[in-house]
């Protein structure tokens, strides 16, 4: 029989060790938390199966790749198809954070990290293969634009591979596997990384700042709309291109020993936007639609005839584009001038329609352009997604 004391004793030292259970329990609770934040990003995944290429519409990730190609003289559709496959199944390991096949470095396989890639194709490379009849409506390369200053090693190729994640591991390791499996059909044309906010720096959905101090981006089509869709992704033509998209791609330099030497109100006369939120001249917020015809006491517009919103601005409904630009910076040479800027992407329909018009009014009237020189260029047809065992752009090869 257990005494009272006994009893009492007994209590006490459960009571003791549920107290302690109970802390250990918050404890591992807190480790398991922490451990979660620390590593939050890895667990990020992309979806790579889907009607689209994953990597459009998606809020902007950290660190970026594009891969440009050139095929080798041998190469057949025959050839395209057997490297779709490649490219497919290792995209989608990838995406989902495990490595390739044969990876020789399967170690660096972190995590996901919003990996995403997506592969496009350039008009050259419908010449090269005898598949002009598959030219999707209002692609083909742009004209020469008299701002234009492009140089070969920026610009051009048959093929893109536009690769991107939240962290520059995961991004180096998953192109080098892209690229290594690509080597059989065609020679790397040229390398363009870029990066933009890590996460964790803005809330998702804000618009991010390019080196200039502007937010670029602002009146984008909102990911998952309707909008959107009407916008950016191609629902007729050949099948291949359907659930596709065409991107105008122009790597930009930016001036800024002159740009920086401006003062607040000259940089957002230029821009016609305040440097503060992003709000255009005539407004409060980001989202406020631009007053063009507001003027001030003395007349003067207040977005003025030269700024960059007033030229960009649609004069037709279809005149928009959908925007998603990474920076780059590639340090700086003895007098301390800087190589940096955008590489900058735009997605529509028909580049004839959308961006071509946008692009004649800034080069005519855009005072921004004394601050940035395209200096490379090209454009790329995106085939649809790919969903169950289908391959990319299987349609447009088989």
């Amino acid at each position: 029989m257990v005494s009272r004391r006994g009893f009492l004793a007994s209590g006490a030292a459960a009571a003791a060790a549920g107290a302690v259970g109970a802390v250990a329990g918050a404890s591992a609770a807190g480790v398991a938390a922490e451990q979660n934040l620390e590593t939050f990003a890895a667990n990020r995944e992309a979806q790579f199966f889907g009607p689209h290429q994953s990597g459009i519409e998606l809020d902007i990730q950290a660190v970026t790749n594009m891969v440009a190609l050139d095929l080798k003289d041998s190469v057949t559709k025959e050839d395209m198809l057997r490297w779709m496959r490649l490219l497919t199944d290792d995209i989608s390991r990838l995406t989902r954070g495990e490595p390739v096949l044969a990876d020789p470095a399967p170690e660096l396989a972190i995590g996901a990290a919003r990996f995403t890639a997506y592969v496009g194709f350039g008009p050259s490379l419908f010449a090269k293969l005898g598949l002009d009849s598959q030219l999707p409506e209002g692609f083909a390369e742009l004209p020469a634009f008299s701002v234009d200053q492009l140089e070969d090693r920026y610009s051009g190729g048959d093929v893109l591979i536009h690769i991107a994640a939240d962290d520059p591991v995961v991004l180096a390791h998953g192109t080098r596997g892209l690229v290594r499996d690509s080597m059989p059909f065609a020679s790397v044309r040229w390398v363009q990384p870029g990066f933009a906010h890590s996460p964790g720096m803005i809330p998702a959905g804000l618009t991010h700042r390019n080196l200039m101090g502007q937010v670029d981006g602002t009146a984008n089509p909102e990911l998952g709309s309707e909008d959107f869709n009407s916008v950016v992704w191609i629902d007729e033509g050949p099948e291949w291109i359907r659930g596709g998209t065409l991107m105008v791609f122009r790597r930009i330099a930016m001036q800024l020993d002159t740009w920086d030497q401006l003062g607040t109100p000259s940089k957002e006369e230029v821009i016609g936007r305040k440097l503060s939120n992003g709000a255009p001249l005539t407004g409060t917020n980001e989202s406020d639609v631009p007053d063009l015809g507001a003027r001030h006491p003395n007349g003067l517009l207040v977005i003025p005839e030269f700024a960059h919103i007033r030229r960009a601005a649609p004069v037709e409904s279809a005149e928009r584009i959908f925007r998603r630009p990474f920076s780059y910076d590639n340090g700086m040479n003895e007098r301390g001038s800087m190589d940096v800027g955008l590489l900058w992407t735009a997605y529509q329909r028909d580049i004839s329609r959308q961006y071509l018009p946008i692009q004649r009014r800034l080069e005519k009237l855009d005072l921004l352009n004394k601050w940035t020189v395209p200096i490379g260029s090209a454009v790329f047809a995106i085939p649809g997604g790919v969903q169950g065992s289908e391959l990319i752009a299987e349609p447009l090869f088989s």
